[in-house]
């Protein structure tokens, strides 16, 4: 995985992902930008495809044992301990909600391929 933290900072939530470092006001507007803007993940273990960042990280600790973990990601007990952190990090803070509601308004946005409609003149 190569997100390797979260952070929350004075200034917003910061994504940690290699090579982006936007930040952002609130977590979910965090996430849906992992979602959105960055390739997804395909994990190491069991080929599945996920967001890249947090979804990414929840789905390595709860999909997989920490031995999987170790193992396919040459990570260490520290490694674990910190995308534990993160996940609690995210998950005291996150609204599915809002998530949802910006994932779909995301979405949508990017789907929308109609044309405006033309402007006459009589």
């Amino acid at each position: 995985m190569r997100a390797l933290r979260l952070v929350s900072c004075m200034s917003g939530w910061k994504c940690a992902i290699a090579g982006c470092g936007s930040t952002f006001g609130t977590v979910e507007g965090l996430l849906a930008h992992q979602v959105t803007d960055h390739d997804a993940h395909t994990c190491e273990v069991c080929d599945e495809t996920i967001p890249e960042g947090y979804f990414a990280i929840k789905h390595g600790l709860e999909e997989h044992t920490r031995a999987e973990y170790v193992r396919y990601y040459d990570g260490d007990a520290a490694a674990v301990r910190e995308r534990e952190e993160v996940l609690d990090a995210v998950n005291d803070a996150l609204d599915p909600a809002v998530l949802k509601d910006l994932l779909s308004d995301e979405r949508a946005n990017a789907l929308d391929t109609t044309e405006p409609d033309p402007v006459t003149t009589k």
